[in-house]
């Protein structure tokens, strides 16, 4: 009984770090995190020589057993950095997010008091208060002005 318990010990410890393992990296999940170096678009949309190119290098790697992150490392070090669709998460490839996020953010910022604005001045300047009635109408121009609109109503 106990050289069962200590064989399915032994079974399950050795097969916990194979569970553990990444899984197998495939070209269509790499293809879209990668760019064309020709074309500056996703390798998944590319159709140049450079593509087919990056895409059989791709596909070598994975052949030997590479898992996505060593194979993205082995494309860093043969093109280069701007080889990755999205850039590392610090120095200067994070302002590359974050830049126009802030942009966009101002952007919205300045649409807002200018509608503010706009609005404030359509309603008297203040904001809320109703407009200031303008010069008293001429006697003659207040009876005309209600005959043309006693017309209209007809």
């Amino acid at each position: 009984m106990r050289a069962l318990l200590a064989a399915l010990l032994a079974v399950a410890l050795l097969a916990a770090p194979a569970a553990a393992q990444e899984p197998r990296a495939s070209l269509p999940d790499i293809e879209d995190e990668v760019m064309c170096l020709e074309c500056g678009t996703a390798l998944n949309v590319s159709n140049s020589d450079v593509a087919d190119q990056e895409r059989a290098f791709i596909a070598e790697l994975i052949a030997e057993g590479m898992t996505k992150d060593q194979v993205k490392a082995r494309l860093v070090e043969e093109y280069g950095p701007r080889v990755l669709a999205e850039p590392d998460d610090g120095g200067f490839e994070l302002t590359a997010w974050v830049v126009p996020l802030l942009a966009a953010l101002a952007a919205l910022a300045l649409v807002v008091l200018v509608a503010r604005r706009w609005y404030g001045r359509g309603r008297g300047g203040d904001g809320g208060a109703p407009l200031a009635a303008g010069p008293a109408l001429d006697p003659d121009d207040a009876r005309r002005l209600d005959d043309e609109l006693a017309a209209f109503d007809r």
